[in-house]
Order: structure tokens, then C-alpha cells, then sequence
């Protein structure tokens, strides 16, 4: 493998693992009764379209059919990409269902 397949397949890999990503937050979203665009918004409100977010959005189960989300699995998955500024939106929220 060359160095320039290397690279696509790391970029690949990453494009994938980010998806997955959306979706933890777009299920967790869904779990906790928050619309996943509208919250996405609060975080990113420039980001009006967002196409990897609709594709995951279509992709959760209703909240009933889903296995739980929890806050830490979220805030990690989060982390790991360096989604700051949406982890700081989660944790505000986390901390408004606790009250």
C-alpha cells in the first residue's frame, strides 16, 4: 500500500468512526426527547444543513426500540473527536434534566 492509499483509507476510517459519532448523538437526542437538528443548533448555529446529521437522524429508532445512551458513553464518544463546543450544549442539558 502507498503512502496515498494510506492516507484515503485513514480518511476513510475516520469519516466512518465520525458517523458513528452523529449517531450516538443523534439517538441519544432522540432518547431524551430533543429534536437532534434543533439541539445540534444551539452548539453550531452556523450550521444550519447539516447532511452526516440528517443521514443519522434517519437511521434512530424510536426511543422505546433503543438501547440506552448513556451521558458519559456520549460525552466520550464527543471527546475522542474533539467536539467541544456539542459537549458543552450536552453537559448544559444534562445538568437541566438532573434539576
Amino acid at each position: 500500500m502507498d503512502q496515498k492509499q494510506l492516507e484515503e483509507k485513514i480518511i476513510e476510517n475516520y469519516r466512518g468512526e465520525e458517523k458513528m459519532m452523529i449517531l450516538v448523538f443523534a439517538q441519544w437526542c432522540v432518547n431524551h426527547d430533543l429534536n437532534p437538528e434543533d439541539f445540534y443548533l444551539r452548539a453550531y448555529p452556523d450550521q444550519a444543513s447539516n447532511p452526516a446529521l440528517k443521514e443519522a437522524i434517519e437511521l434512530t429508532v424510536p426511543k422505546e426500540e433503543a438501547g440506552e445512551v448513556s451521558d458519559e458513553t456520549l460525552l466520550g464518544v464527543l471527546a475522542l473527536f474533539g467536539n467541544d463546543d456539542l459537549a458543552f450544549v450536552v453537559t448544559e442539558e444534562i445538568n437541566r434534566m438532573k434539576k
